[in-house]
């Protein structure tokens, strides 16, 4: 009898964990989406910007090693 109410607790205890873990993982999906959003956002502001300025296109390779650089 004290195994199978054990066994109960900890049955509990994971499906407590799952639901956990799954509300993690909706929240970074979430994240993720907004990242994946962004990153598209920056695109097309890249492209906007080589077809407006046609020096950004030379130019921007060097501003990226700057920046990274400096980190």
């Amino acid at each position: 009898m004290k195994d199978l109410m054990t066994l109960k607790e900890q049955v509990s205890l994971i499906e407590a964990e799952i639901k956990i873990i799954s509300e993690r993982i909706e929240q970074i999906n979430e994240k993720l989406a907004k990242i994946e959003e962004i990153d598209m956002e920056i695109k097309a502001i890249k492209i906007f910007l080589k077809r407006v300025f046609p020096d950004f296109k030379r130019e921007y390779p060097e501003i990226l090693k700057k920046l990274c650089s400096k980190e």
